[in-house]
């Protein structure tokens, strides 16, 4: 499965923010790379990469997968590497409201989640839609299921069991602004995933970007990526913040 969802996030690369799905292209790609480096008496070491391709396989129909991959160390010991992978299937994306399917895979190293993934279906609202701006709000429902490689949790009614089933209702807020004449570039993609069967089980991320246009198919980027789980490892933190610089290279 690991090895699939390296797969999924190189693929962008292969053929050349978030993209927009309602764009009309045919196919449109962008990776995102960004990072930290610190050498001499602490070594430090964090990076990220991100992947968008958006494809019209039918009339009408679009396929939009977004992957990343994090990555962490300190003094020369692996202390992070995440893979998230989010795929959708969108069927007239050019209205202000259509459906979606979806499908979610994802690992964390240090939250020792060997394997999470969600599928479900739900709906799109386009309440913004112009050449230098665009707004989306969309709402889903997903059954998820998490295999953990520990046992004991932040939360005592969890414990002895590896597995965590659950379904989930999903509120997300995406946007992309262009200001000053084009030359910033505002992104923002915002999630919130609470358990339609226990309160006490949700988790939500904020993944903001600035980008600064250097060339038509390259912008220099900084972002900074805040996420939260309720329900992790004993002993672990429930949010994680990455701040990160680097370079964005797209298709179009």
């Amino acid at each position: 499965m690991k090895q699939l969802l390296y797969g999924l996030l190189w693929f962008p690369f292969i053929l050349s923010a978030q993209i927009n799905e309602s764009d009309t292209l045919p196919l449109k790609a962008r990776l995102a790379l960004t990072g930290i480096w610190q050498g001499g008496n602490v070594e430090t070491v964090i990076f990220r990469a991100k992947s968008d391709l958006t494809y019209i396989p039918f009339k009408r129909w679009v396929f939009k997968t977004q992957n990343s991959y994090v990555y962490q160390a300190f003094g020369g010991q692996k202390a992070d590497e995440d893979i998230l992978s989010l795929n959708f299937l969108y069927f007239n994306p050019q209205k202000r409201v259509y459906p979606l399917l979806l499908g979610f895979a994802s690992t964390n190293f240090r939250r020792e989640i060997d394997l999470r993934y969600l599928v479900g279906t739900g709906v799109t609202f386009q309440l913004l839609e112009k050449k230098n701006a665009w707004l989306k709000m969309a709402v889903s429902a997903e059954y998820e299921q998490t295999n953990f490689g520990n046992t004991t949790f932040n939360r005592p009614e969890y414990n002895a069991t590896s597995v965590i089933n659950t379904f989930r209702g999903t509120f997300w807020v995406n946007g992309k602004y262009k200001v000053f004449e084009d030359k910033l570039v505002l992104t923002h993609e915002f999630y919130i995933q609470p358990s339609l069967e226990r309160a006490d089980n949700f988790r939500w991320q904020a993944d903001l970007g600035i980008e600064l246009p250097l060339w038509t198919y390259l912008n220099f980027k900084i972002n900074y990526l805040h996420t939260f789980e309720s329900i992790v490892i004993a002993d672990q933190r429930q949010e994680d913040h990455i701040l990160t610089f680097g370079f964005t290279l797209k298709s179009y």
